[in-house]
């Protein structure tokens, strides 16, 4: 990997990014806000879209405190609904100016939850939130990243995706609902997403990586189980996996190198669960260019029928 230096003590040590401007979703707390935190201090002028408002104020407030010149600006996006994706669309095509990085981090996993929810738009919720309102999302600001001067777009998938079944003709997951299975499916169909995005921009200068945080236990993720699990509670007070500094790595890394074809940015600990990012090959899921294509186009069916 080459673009950033790695300091076992101090993390990712980020070039100077005072012309650019980046986008980061789910930066209001837990790894995204840790991974805006390192991208403002660079310089970058970072955009926070956020759905709770109180959150995002909070997660400037934090940011500041480490770089009180950050230049950042939050807006409201809700992923669980395609009219607040396409209204952030808008604003950001409104304003007309070149987004340099757009970082694909916010996400659900609804672990300890076993009933299956629907989106306002009546997708299952971690497919719409995870990939579905991330793909409408890039695809409407595309213009944006294209007329950067060398577009980068990092996608946040997960360890889970490693085992995931995608099945797009059951994409609302009636059968056979698991949280588990669902957050897997949503984070494989993102990836597979993102690599098709490259492979179809590839010729425009639109360079796409793909990477995973690991495990981070002091997130907001599966709060439900942590809180009746008493196993979960043991397991994830063991200090298993990396702080959300940590775990924001290989996302900084990943939107900063030129990651090498069929492969992605991992912790390189035992099982990916943590330590400092390498390169490692792509899991075999996504090596499936067929699915991909599937992906890429249900995701142009539902953009372009919301903006219609």
């Amino acid at each position: 990997m080459t673009g950033v230096r790695i300091d076992r003590s101090t993390g990712v040590q980020l070039p100077d990014l005072r012309a650019e401007r980046v986008l980061v979703t789910g930066a209001s707390d837990g790894i995204g806000v840790e991974i805006a935190r390192a991208l403002a201090g660079a310089g970058a002028e970072a955009i926070l879209p956020v759905r709770d408002e109180w959150k995002g104020a909070q997660a400037v407030k934090r940011i500041r405190a480490d770089h009180p010149d950050a230049a950042l600006a939050t807006h409201e996006l809700d992923l669980a609904r395609l009219a607040s994706v396409r209204s952030l669309v808008g604003r950001l095509l409104e304003d007309g100016r070149p987004i340099d990085r757009v970082v694909l981090n916010a996400g659900i996993v609804l672990l300890g939850d076993r009933h299956r929810h629907l989106s306002v738009d009546g997708y299952e919720l971690h497919f719409q939130t995870n990939f579905l309102g991330h793909a409408v999302l890039v695809l409407g600001i595309l213009p944006l990243l294209l007329a950067a001067p060398a577009p980068k777009v990092v996608v946040q998938v997960s360890l889970a995706a490693a085992s995931a079944r995608l099945d797009l003709d059951d994409r609302y997951l009636i059968e056979g609902y698991t949280p588990l299975r669902a957050y897997a499916a949503s984070k494989l169909a993102l990836g597979l997403f993102g690599l098709e995005l490259g492979r179809r921009h590839a010729s425009d200068g639109l360079r796409v990586a793909l990477c995973h945080p690991g495990i981070a236990p002091d997130t907001g993720i599966a709060a439900d189980l942590r809180a009746k699990s008493s196993w979960s509670r043991r397991l994830l007070g063991a200090r298993l996996g990396g702080t959300p500094a940590q775990a924001a790595q290989p996302a900084l890394v990943a939107a900063m190198t030129d990651v090498a074809p069929g492969r992605f940015v991992v912790p390189s600990g035992l099982l990916g669960w943590s330590g400092p990012p390498v390169e490692a090959k792509l899991f075999r899921r996504f090596d499936d260019e067929e699915s991909a294509a599937r992906v890429w186009n249900l995701a142009g069916r539902v953009a372009r029928a919301d903006a219609d």
